[in-house]
């Protein structure tokens, strides 16, 4: 995630710097460095078409001293003057305003966009940035989200309400992967459907309701300790250990995976996420809801393995990987032998689908026939049919020329869907690199941001099942916040910071062994107590 912090604050300083002051709607207002960041919910909500009417009925049911800042980002005409604080200003008691730059983020105040304008959050204020048009589309919402999940992180949280079209899709992942809180309107109730509809269809939404159901939902989750706690890069402290060695056991025994080996940060941020949604403060209560409901069970499982993908993510990493490595893979194949890859931790599928691209163009520049397989696995199956199906939202054209989007995709009702020739040299399926065995004889894996949820000790092993997987000129490409660690004598540095290795013959002994599995715990004596 530090990566995707980086990119963004980047982002904003680019194009804060092109604002133009004859335009500007807060020239005037005082410019001042941002205050420290309050510990105050900041509700980031999103709409397009029909936001007015979905606007008010949340705003209708919504108290006015919630002690929650909402941020509202719409789809608005920049050609004209916006009346939204007016009319919302008949719909709540709280201080309706429109954003000027700078602006810090207050409690029981409702903050709207203004016409022309991207929106983003640092350090709690808002600030205003030239929109910078990409082929005639704009993300506002996405932008907004995206900004929210890195200046609030856990605290955030994001709503989708009626709109075409799929903005917010991306950003509302982002918050989710940091471990905030996604609410979407209820399509049937959305005067337009297309943006909830497809927020809906990342399975990572939290609550789907009409809009003027959310408050109590709201109102109630920001009173648990999940939002009132301290987050910072400090080691948890586990205060309920039996417990949570119990909610182990039980995602064991009803979903068959072990997250044992998983970062205990990661895992209790995870749970007392869930436990704030359900409104239970003790782990031990979470035990007992969860021995009972099997569906809480599945929900918490896919909380544990969210993490954010997307094509060509971080696009000088993939320019060095074609530049470096594919293209080396494509010429040593005159004679039509398939380059074998390895995505393991595929998720959604945007990855895959990146290294196809790049495969596809690379061997018709040289007037070759494509000859690859990609074996791209994970263990959330709802991911891997979201990724089999292949159907992304519009907002990925801000990662991708126009003409790979009219080579690979075909558009069709605001969503981008794969096309045959880009699937058919991909296969997706479950694996799971702790407990299963590895594929083999392996030119490339790419295994990006999975590595930093693994205990140190797992880490080691899979660094050594990768050595061993991988052909002997093979390579491999971790994420830019992993490294290979004290292995230099398995792997040497292609690309130091894009974390790029080519594998090295070694005499030197190792404890490769697969399919890595430490059960730590006496599993029975566990499930026996808490009676799974």
């Amino acid at each position: 995630m530090e990566d995707r912090d980086r990119q963004m604050k980047k982002e904003v300083s680019n194009r804060e710097g092109q604002k133009d002051p004859k335009s500007d709607p807060c020239k005037n207002a005082k410019t001042r460095p941002p205050k420290q960041t309050k510990q105050i919910p900041i509700v980031g909500v999103g709409a397009s078409a029909g936001g007015l009417a979905a606007f008010k009925d949340f705003f209708n049911s919504m108290p006015s001293q919630t002690g929650m800042a909402f941020v509202l980002v719409q789809h608005l005409d920049p050609t004209h003057e916006s009346l939204m604080v007016d009319l919302l200003s008949r719909h709540t008691k709280m201080k309706v305003i429109q954003v000027e730059d700078h602006m810090q983020v207050e409690p029981n105040h409702v903050y709207m966009i203004p016409p022309n304008w991207d929106l983003a959050i640092q350090s709690g204020a808002l600030r205003l940035i030239k929109p910078q048009q990409r082929r005639g589309m704009r993300m506002p919402i996405d932008f907004f989200f995206n900004s929210l999940a890195e200046d609030q992180r856990e605290r955030a949280i994001c709503i989708i309400l009626s709109g075409t079209g799929s903005d917010g899709t991306m950003g509302l992942k982002a918050v989710k992967s940091y471990g905030g809180m996604v609410m979407v309107q209820q399509p049937e109730e959305a005067q337009y459907d297309g943006m909830p509809s497809s927020a809906i269809a990342t399975g990572v939404v939290d609550y789907t309701l009409p809009a003027q159901e959310m408050s109590n939902i709201l109102v109630n989750y920001i009173k648990h300790s999940y939002i009132r706690g301290h987050f910072g890069t400090e080691p948890v402290e586990i205060s309920e250990p039996d417990d949570f060695n119990a909610i182990l056991a039980i995602m064991h025994a009803q979903i068959g995976h072990n997250f044992h080996y998983y970062k205990k940060n990661t895992l209790i941020r995870r749970i007392k996420r869930r436990m704030g949604l359900k409104q239970l403060e003790r782990m031990g209560d979470y035990v007992s809801y969860l021995r009972n409901s099997i569906e809480e069970t599945k929900e918490l499982f896919k909380d544990c393995l969210i993490g954010v993908t997307g094509f060509f993510r971080e696009q000088e990493s993939w320019e060095v990987l074609d530049r470096a490595v594919l293209k080396v893979l494509v010429e040593s194949r005159a004679s039509g032998q398939s380059i074998r890859i390895w995505v393991p931790g595929c998720s959604s599928g945007e990855e895959a689908y990146t290294i196809s691209i790049l495969l596809h163009e690379k061997f018709g520049s040289m007037n070759m026939h494509p000859h690859f397989n990609i074996f791209a696995t994970d263990i959330d199956s709802n991911a891997l049919e979201f990724a089999r199906i292949g159907r992304y939202p519009e907002s990925i054209a801000s990662n991708l020329s126009e003409g790979l989007l009219e080579k690979y995709f075909k558009k069709k009702d605001g969503f981008y869907q794969v096309l045959n020739n880009l699937r058919e040299n991909i296969v997706f399926s479950a694996q799971n690199l702790i407990s299963d065995p590895p594929f083999s004889k392996l030119d490339l894996i790419t295994c990006r941001n999975l590595l930093i949820y693994l205990e140190s000790e797992i880490q080691q092993k899979v660094i050594e099942l990768f050595h061993f997987a991988l052909n002997k000129k093979g390579y491999l490409m971790l994420g830019n916040s992993e490294t290979i660690g004290q292995n230099d004598h398995l792997f040497k540095a292609i690309s130091k910071k894009w974390r790029i290795y080519e594998r090295l013959e070694t005499s030197l002994p190792t404890s490769a062994s697969f399919p890595i599995l430490l059960d730590r715990m006496p599993w029975n004596r566990m499930l026996q107590m808490v009676g799974c």
